[in-house]
Order: C-alpha cells, then sequence, then structure tokens
C-alpha cells in the first residue's frame, strides 16, 4: 500500500492539536487496513490509528511512528433473529453521525440520542460512547476486529468487550494500557424497526433533556432533530467558523463515585445511578432452613455526577482562560476545552491541570480526562 504525504495531527484532530507524524498510511478497505496493521506490527514500529480524530489529545512535538487513517466505509442492512429488529453491520472509518442519520431515516431506534456526536463507527465502542442516558453498549452485537498480538482477524461478541462507563477492554485510558490491543474493522449493531411513527421515549434523561413529559411520544426524526439543536446550543456540534466547537467534545469524563461519596457533594449537583437497586432473592432449602431469614446484603451502586457542574462550581465558569492563554473552557459548554487558534498542546494541557486542581481542591475528586493522550501529559 503505498504512503501518502504526511500532514500534521493538527489537520486531523478536532482539538487542532499534533505534530506531523513521520509516515502516514490511508486505508480506504478493509484488507488495506489489515495489510498495514500485520506490515507495522511485524515490524515493531510506533503507530497510531486515526479515525475521525475527535476523541485525540496530541502533543506538539512529531510523531515517531506511522498514522494509520481508517477511512472505510459502509452500511450493510442484515436480518435479527430477533422479531422486530434489524442489524446494521457497519465499517470502521463511517462517520458515526451519518449512521445515525441512516438508521432515523429507516425507522431504525436505539441510537437517535446519540446524534452529532463526532468521530467514526469503529471508535463508538472503544469507550462505548453515549449521551442523554443512552450507549452504544445497548444496541451493540459483536465487533470485527485485528488483534496486535497475533495479527488474527476474528470476530467478538459485545459481551467480552466488558463495555463500561466510556470505557471497554480496548479503551487506552490515561496513565495505562488497553487490556486488548487491537483494532475494530466494524461493528453491528442490532436497532428495533419502529418507523417513523410517534412513539414514548425512553429514558428519563433523554427525556428530561428535550424537555419531554413521561407520556409524551415523538418520532425518531423528531428526536434526532432536537438532540442536534441541544448539542449545538453547548457547541458539540463540530462547525469550522465557531472556535467554540474546537475541542474533543467532553474532555473530562463525569465522574463515577460511590453512594457514600455522592451524599457529601452539594445537593445541586446533578447526579444520576448507575443501576437501579434490584430486590435480592433469597432461596432456602426448606430441609436446611431453621426459621431465620438472614438480611439482605446490601450491595452500594455507583452513581455519575455532573463534571461540568463540579468544574463550575469550583470557580472555572464558561469562557474561562488562562491569561495570556489560547485555550479556553467553551463558552457554552464547561466540559468542553477549546483551541481558540493556533493554541498548543501545552496550552491546552495547562488549563486541563489548572481545572482538575480546582476540582479536586473544592470537591475532593480528580477528573480524567475522556480523550486518547498521546504525547502529552497531564
Amino acid at each position: 500500500m503505498p504512503d501518502v504525504t504526511p500532514v500534521p495531527l493538527s489537520q486531523l484532530t478536532t482539538l487542532r492539536t499534533g505534530g506531523v507524524p513521520a509516515r502516514m498510511v490511508d486505508a480506504e478497505t478493509t484488507d488495506d487496513l489489515v495489510d498495514a496493521l500485520r506490515d507495522l506490527w511485524a515490524d515493531g514500529e510506533p503507530w497510531l490509528v486515526v479515525g475521525g480524530g475527535s476523541n485525540l489529545f496530541a502533543g506538539d512535538d512529531p510523531f515517531d511512528g506511522t498514522v494509520v487513517r481508517v477511512l472505510t466505509e459502509g452500511i450493510e442492512r442484515l436480518p435479527s433473529p430477533r422479531a422486530g429488529f434489524a442489524r446494521l453491520r457497519v465499517q470502521a472509518g463511517h462517520s458515526w453521525d451519518a449512521l445515525v442519520d441512516y438508521a432515523v431515516t429507516e425507522g431504525l431506534a436505539g441510537i437517535a440520542a446519540m446524534s452529532g456526536i463526532p468521530g467514526t463507527a469503529g471508535a463508538a465502542p472503544i469507550q462505548n460512547i453515549g449521551a442523554y442516558g443512552q450507549e452504544i453498549a445497548e444496541t451493540l452485537v459483536e465487533v470485527e476486529l485485528i488483534d496486535e498480538s497475533t495479527g488474527e482477524v476474528s470476530t467478538v461478541p459485545a459481551a467480552e468487550l466488558a463495555l463500561g462507563f466510556r470505557t471497554s477492554v480496548l479503551k487506552q485510558h490515561y496513565g495505562s494500557e488497553p487490556t486488548r490491543s487491537a483494532v475494530i474493522l466494524s461493528i453491528t449493531l442490532e436497532l428495533a424497526d419502529v418507523g417513523s411513527a410517534e412513539g414514548p421515549v425512553r429514558g428519563e434523561q433523554l427525556r428530561t433533556a428535550l424537555g419531554l413529559a413521561p407520556a409524551a411520544s415523538v418520532s425518531l426524526g423528531w428526536i434526532r432533530d432536537h438532540v442536534l439543536a441541544t448539542r449545538a446550543r453547548k457547541g458539540m456540534v463540530l462547525d469550522d467558523g465557531d472556535p467554540d466547537t474546537w475541542s474533543a467534545g467532553s474532555f473530562f469524563q463525569n465522574a463515577i463515585v460511590s453512594e457514600s461519596i455522592a451524599r457529601t457533594l452539594p445537593d445541586a449537583c446533578p447526579r444520576w445511578p448507575l443501576w437501579p437497586a434490584i430486590e435480592q432473592v433469597t432461596v432456602i432449602p426448606l430441609e436446611g432452613w431453621n426459621g431465620v431469614v438472614p438480611p439482605p446484603v446490601h450491595a452500594p451502586s455507583l452513581v455519575k455526577v455532573s463534571a461540568a457542574w463540579l468544574i463550575e462550581n469550583s470557580g472555572v465558569g464558561k469562557g474561562f482562560h488562562l491569561p495570556r492563554s489560547r485555550a479556553a473552557v467553551s463558552g457554552k459548554h464547561a466540559l468542553a476545552l477549546t483551541n481558540r487558534g493556533r493554541a498548543s498542546a501545552e496550552e491546552i494541557a495547562e488549563l486541563a491541570r489548572f481545572i482538575q486542581w480546582r476540582v479536586q481542591s473544592e470537591f475532593g475528586l480528580l477528573l480524567q480526562p475522556e480523550p486518547v493522550l498521546v504525547g502529552v501529559e497531564l
């Protein structure tokens, strides 16, 4: 596969930072992608796969390795073994929002609340993307991937990816390596075939965000249009003419804490239980029962708390920037760190570290970055 002339990562990432890689390859087919990765892994040279560049924070220095751009596209509709559902097999390089648009147009429910999320379909399961209470874990059936350790291509069920809140076995968290080093080639989703008619809206978080009553009935198209409008008001829809959108989306993850820690936070801090409490059922064989029922064991659930609220209430408001810095908090959403024009990666990192310090000083919580950091430290 021929190389292409390397371009700076600042041209390939939505945060607009990053130096020029030593080498660059464009993979427009799955075979191209597989061949490029096998060659790189055999040679043992540094490598970086880039899709939409929307979840990547790259440092200022040149990348001493090969960047592989995933440009594969395509959606294939498949039958589902479940009545009333359909499956979509999507190539890794396909735009995520274009996939959502296709699903909504086809009357397929399950991902409309994730309209407007930038990036590619192949990147979506890596951090289990989600918005307004909806996550890809709810609809993902399987992924086709290639493992670095073996170079083999395999189909892996979603259950084996350990999908959690913005994480999976494939996610490179800040300061650690992924549990499984692999590159996704395609994903398969299973979506409910509901058509274009109006219907109930699942999820309190989504209804609240869209201002809907519990009994409200709207179409998938209505949900998509209003989610896009909501995200646009927050600067979370990319716009070349608006520096408030020159970001990696939410730079910090919402904090996941125990119930006891959540109770120490101010009542005004928004929070959402990650899963409902489930009533335990104890089965006691009659021959072994002594007339006493053991008390249930309480398993504390985890709580997601709003990182945006923590940031703003630590004294860092929308539009905040450090003196003489070209990096700033978005004027529309406190979770987005933006490049106001030719900001260096270090300027953005300096702002991120300041926000971490302020939140930790006020609330005792250390916010974790959501993007993958390459050649930059917080």
